[in-house]
């Protein structure tokens, strides 16, 4: 069961969901909508995220493809080059780099989308609330047997409507 609510300040939203942390609401069941982006401070609803881990394994990975790559392609097309050495690292080093960077980039880009659930099936059982202009809506997924006790903590935390959604 998810319960929705609407709030018009920052302020009602931080003390309730510090409430509901407090009475062990998990922050991974709580989801804040918004017509413009809220900043919260650090501690009130983080989620974890593994964005850097996926960029410097995307970097390792791209650049070190792009140089076996390289030295792949100079050791399997001989060409005279006057006794200089066929692999260089001086010489791939642009390469190496570039791609480098192209997949911090891309793995970036594309953890972004995931963590955002762009690119993530939707779950249909999950309530998307229609949020007015100026409004936050605070969705809450709870138990059946807590929906009574999370609805008031709401309320008194200044919510101007709570709705029950989904399986009762």
């Amino acid at each position: 069961m998810y319960l929705i609510a609407e709030f018009r300040e920052k302020e009602s939203v931080v003390r309730a969901i510090e409430r509901l942390k407090d009475t062990g609401v998990a922050v991974a069941e709580l989801e804040v909508f918004s017509d413009e982006p809220v900043e919260f401070y650090r501690g009130v609803i983080d989620h974890s995220s593994r964005m850097s881990t996926v960029a410097v394994l995307g970097a390792i990975v791209n650049g070190s493809l792009a140089t076996a790559f390289v030295y792949f392609a100079q050791h399997n097309y001989q060409l005279d080059t006057g006794g200089m050495p066929t692999f260089s690292f001086w010489g791939t080093g642009v390469i190496t780099y570039e791609m480098t960077m192209l997949g911090a980039v891309l793995a970036t880009f594309a953890w972004f989308l995931w963590e955002s659930g762009l690119i993530r099936k939707r779950d249909k059982t999950r309530p998307v609330p229609i949020v007015p202009p100026g409004s936050i809506c605070l969705r809450v997924k709870c138990g059946a047997e807590q929906a009574a006790s999370v609805g008031d903590i709401l309320e008194r935390a200044g919510a101007l409507g709570v709705q029950a959604k989904g399986d009762a």
